[in-house]
């Protein structure tokens, strides 16, 4: 099969049977890309940060960039229109019948379970990527209570985040300037060696 084809097939899956938007979609890209060999663990956590960051639809960027990398600008075109060619198919049809069904006891039934299926996706996504980017070698009782916990680059992440939890939560500033500042304090982190990449 094309690769361009398969690229299509896969993220057209995904767009299909993906419900809550780009961050409940991250565990699927993730067995996706790694079942075909197409990045490794590390790179697609550097895409998550990096789709995060820039601006537009972080599943659109996403995918974009997993098709560039496997197919050039045609492997980025089949797998961007695979990703959204299903969910704007599904809006239009819901937008003509949701006005009728809205108050039916069935319509309210799947949207709760699809509303606690999301946000079980997205924990699941966070645990996933915290798990990759604190422990990049494995967890191991002894690895962490030895090299993984004295670690600069575990107590730097732990530390950062901390503070823009705090920042975002408390102090309410804007999500855009937590990127920055976050991006700003790693750049300063790794070139004076607190760091290692």
């Amino acid at each position: 099969m094309s690769v361009y084809l398969l690229l299509f097939l896969e993220f057209f899956k995904m767009g299909a049977l993906t419900f809550g938007g780009g961050y409940a979609m991250i565990p699927f890209i993730e067995e996706t890309v790694l079942k075909h060999g197409w990045l490794s663990v590390t790179e697609l956590v550097d895409f998550i940060a990096v789709s995060e960051s820039t601006p537009g639809a972080f599943a659109v960027n996403i995918s974009t960039y997993v098709g560039s990398e496997v197919g050039g600008i045609l492997g980025s075109i089949c797998a961007t229109v695979g990703l959204v060619l299903p969910p704007f198919i599904i809006i239009l049809i819901i937008a003509k019948c949701y006005e009728r069904f809205k108050e039916s006891l069935s319509v309210r039934g799947v949207m709760l379970g699809l509303k606690s299926t999301v946000v079980g996706l997205i924990g699941a996504t966070v645990l996933n990527v915290g798990y990759d980017v604190l422990f990049p070698n494995g967890f191991t009782f002894e690895g962490f209570f030895g090299a993984e916990l004295l670690s600069a680059n575990f107590w730097f992440i732990i530390i950062l985040f901390a503070l823009m939890l705090f920042l975002l939560l408390y102090k309410k500033l804007n999500p855009i300037l937590i990127i920055v500042l976050s991006a700003g304090a790693g750049i300063v982190a790794g070139y004076t060696g607190l760091i290692t990449v």
